[in-house]
C-alpha cells in the first residue's frame, strides 16, 4: 500500500534536507521515505524558493571548526594525562636517609 504524503510534508522534507547538511540517505531513513523519493522531491522543489540560508551554512562551518578544536583539545588532554618518564612515581628505587 502506497503512502501519500502531503505537499507540506514534501516541502518540509526538502527544506530540512537541504539545510541540515546530512546525507540524503540519512534524511530519507529518518523521514521514513525512500532515497529516490527524496531525490525526486528535491529535484522538483529545487527550482522553487528553497535556497540554503546563509546562516545555516555559517553555522555548519562554525560547528565543524568547533568539532575539530574539541578533538584537538581532547587529544592534548589525553597526552597530558600520561605520566612523564621522569616522574618519581615511575622509579623503582627507594631512598632511605639515616
Amino acid at each position: 500500500m502506497a503512502v501519500i504524503h502531503t505537499e507540506d510534508f514534501r516541502h518540509e522534507a526538502v527544506r530540512i534536507t537541504l539545510s541540515s547538511g546530512l546525507s540524503r540517505s540519512r534524511m530519507a531513513a529518518d523521514l521514513g521515505i525512500g532515497k529516490s523519493t527524496l531525490g525526486y522531491w528535491i529535484s522538483q522543489y529545487r527550482t522553487a524558493e528553497l535556497p540554503v540560508p546563509e546562516l545555516q551554512t555559517d553555522l555548519a562551518r562554525e560547528n565543524e571548526r568547533l568539532r575539530l578544536e574539541n578533538r584537538v583539545l581532547r587529544e592534548e588532554r589525553e597526552i597530558l594525562k600520561k605520566p612523564r618518564s621522569s616522574s618519581r612515581a615511575n622509579r623503582c628505587e627507594v631512598r632511605i636517609y639515616l
